[in-house]
């Protein structure tokens, strides 16, 4: 039993020995590898903080935004990082290692994509933006059915100061996907105002009229066209287009401004008597058409008064005397 226990003993620290001593003698063999490896990752170390100095330096010419530039550097010192550690775990003959490790990211990849996809929407469509400039802070713009000034652009929001004083906070991908109406963009801005005069007005006269009326008009811009165009034969009134060009393209000043022509094209019709008709409505009460209400009131009367109504009528004249006297 003693002998039995004595050989199991030396099998067993055989086996372990021998263990050991193979991995000693692999650590051994792979130390140059190993020091190949390290060298190669410091080497990508340095590497990675040169592209992302010189991406920097780069971009910074295309885009001044600093929060996209230090994305754009990090993803890529990230990814430099990431190719200069496969390569040395090749090195060290860890290929299995490599290939769970890329597996593994690709399933932790697809899994992030399907439950942050929104976010991850936001955040490129805010890097694409940041790249394009639809939009900057400070300008005046209309976008998914608001209106206002944009206060932020972040990575996943663009913050809008509406002109009741509200702060909303839209979507970067609904932006993006969205049409935008930047009035800050090309630093124009036109109104246009519908208006209507009766039919019974000189259309030459009220359009030389308005013309001069919105020339002596204070913010208009004068050295581009003012613009007066006759649109339609409306139900009560010749309706007109007008369209003039502002001085200052602020929300205040456009504001301001429309209001002021308003008032003036009204003061101006009043003075040389332009009417602005109120809607008209023509009642027909004959069965082929063409009978007004007077004539129908009229033949009303007569033929009530032909069927025995003049008694009546006298009845109630008298009574009506009676009652006066």
């Amino acid at each position: 039993m003693y002998n039995q226990l004595t050989v199991d003993f030396k099998e067993a620290t055989n086996i372990v020995t021998g263990k050991l001593e193979g991995w000693l003698k692999g650590a051994i063999e792979i130390l140059p590898n190993f020091a190949v490896a390290i060298v190669v990752v410091i080497a990508f170390i340095g590497l990675a903080r040169l592209i992302q100095w010189g991406i920097k330096k780069i971009f910074f010419k295309a885009n001044t935004n600093q929060a996209v530039l230090n994305l754009v550097a990090s993803i890529f010192y990230v990814i430099t990082l990431l190719i200069g550690l496969f390569i040395a775990l090749g090195l060290l003959n860890l290929d299995k290692t490599v290939t769970s490790l890329l597996a593994g990211a690709g399933i932790i990849g697809l899994a992030l994509g399907f439950a942050f996809q929104d976010i991850a929407a936001n955040f490129l469509s805010g890097i694409m933006m940041a790249f394009r400039k639809p939009l900057q802070v400070g300008d005046h713009v209309e976008t998914n059915d608001y209106t206002g000034t944009v206060l932020r652009i972040n990575m996943r929001t663009t913050s809008l100061r509406t002109f009741q004083g509200q702060e909303v906070m839209i979507p970067n991908k609904d932006v993006f996907n969205s049409p935008i109406k930047n009035y800050t963009k090309r630093g124009e801005r036109r109104v246009d105002l519908e208006v209507g005069v009766s039919y019974g007005d000189d259309l030459e006269q009220v359009e030389q009229l308005v013309l001069e009326t919105i020339n002596n008009l204070k913010g208009v811009d004068k050295n581009q066209d003012i613009r007066l165009e006759y649109t339609e034969f409306g139900d009560s009134s010749i309706n007109f287009r007008l369209s003039f060009w502002l001085e200052d393209i602020k929300q205040k000043s456009y504001m301001q401004t429309r209001s002021g022509a308003i008032k003036a094209i009204k003061v101006a019709f009043d003075n040389n008597n332009v009417t602005i008709p109120f809607p008209i409505r023509t009642l027909d009460f004959g069965i082929k058409g063409g009978e007004t209400y007077t004539e129908a009131y009229t033949n009303a009367y007569v033929k009530a008064h032909a069927n025995g109504g003049g008694k009546g009528g006298k009845s109630a004249t008298k009574s009506g005397g009676a009652d006066g006297a």
